[in-house]
């Protein structure tokens, strides 16, 4: 697969498809693009090009534990820089989970980079407020607090970092832990802040402000409630709103994995082209 040093970062991507308009497609989480491949060569049967990519601190990507803003906002800077790069703008943003809020945010810096929003399993409410600062940085700063970056380096999370990427062993091993703590707690920072909006880390006004056509497909477990899904869809003006054929579990989270697992991902492939057939036939009549 192709690799790319975008703003200092090697980014590991690759296109799935060879014609047609482009789509971008952002996995949850800090998990790696594979995931997506499935549906990603769906959407490609309609007629269209899907870029997927591991963010930085992701999948085969550099990890590089810097920079001031938030985490999401410094993925948006190189997802808009890879895909100049690669002529791909503009384009259909498209994710799940923290996928679906880096497309958001991507639509926020680069209004005219977005040709439409795909958004699956928007993330929000106490719970998801609750739950995800642990899960992204609370664990590490606790982690680096106690017993330093050899700690760190022996979480779980890091151990899948570094069988994708061996690399980011040796960068973490070395990195300092006042470097790292200072970088995790602003990020931290950030990221609370942001957290009991509406949609998590996108403000009211922010939606409100979201012109580019949007889809929505909701999920259904405590981080992806169909509740959260719903309120992004009455916030942005004109969205369309899809229900898969399921109802809210009350249980903390249902894996991309399992909840696609190839029973919705047909109906999600079609329910998008469908969506970005008509978003494109809409921009010749307005031409």
């Amino acid at each position: 697969m192709p690799i790319s040093k975008i703003n200092g970062v090697k980014i590991n991507w690759r296109a799935v498809g060879d014609r047609g308009p482009w789509v971008v497609m952002t996995t949850g989480g800090r998990r790696g693009h594979d995931e997506f491949v499935p549906l990603a060569e769906k959407i490609a049967g309609y007629g269209y090009r899907v870029m997927l990519h591991d963010r930085r601190n992701t999948g085969r990507s550099d990890i590089l534990i810097a920079g001031d803003e938030g985490e999401e906002i410094i993925w948006t800077r190189d997802m808009h820089a890879l895909l100049s790069e690669q002529n791909a703008l503009p384009a259909f943003m498209s994710g799940s989970s923290a996928g679906a809020r880096t497309s958001m945010l991507f639509y926020l810096r680069y209004p005219q980079a977005v040709r439409g929003l795909l958004l699956l399993r928007v993330t929000g409410g106490p719970f998801a407020a609750g739950r995800l600062p642990e899960q992204y940085y609370g664990q590490f700063i606790r982690a680096a607090e106690q017993g330093g970056m050899a700690a760190v380096c022996a979480l779980d999370a890091c151990k899948e970092r570094f069988a994708a990427n061996p690399a980011g062993a040796d960068y973490m091993a070395k990195l300092s832990v006042k470097q790292f703590l200072d970088v995790m707690r602003r990020w931290n920072d950030v990221f609370v802040a942001g957290a009991h909006h509406p949609v998590m880390g996108v403000t009211a006004e922010q939606l409100r402000s979201i012109k580019a056509p949007t889809i929505i497909i909701p999920g259904n477990d405590n981080t992806h409630s169909s509740k959260s899904g719903m309120i992004a869809h009455q916030m942005i003006a004109g969205s369309e709103f899809h229900q898969l054929p399921i109802e809210d579990q009350d249980v903390p989270l249902i894996p991309y994995p399992e909840w696609g697992n190839g029973q919705f991902e047909d109906e999600i492939a079609r329910v998008f082209a469908d969506f970005m057939k008509r978003t494109i036939a809409s921009e010749s009549r307005a031409a």
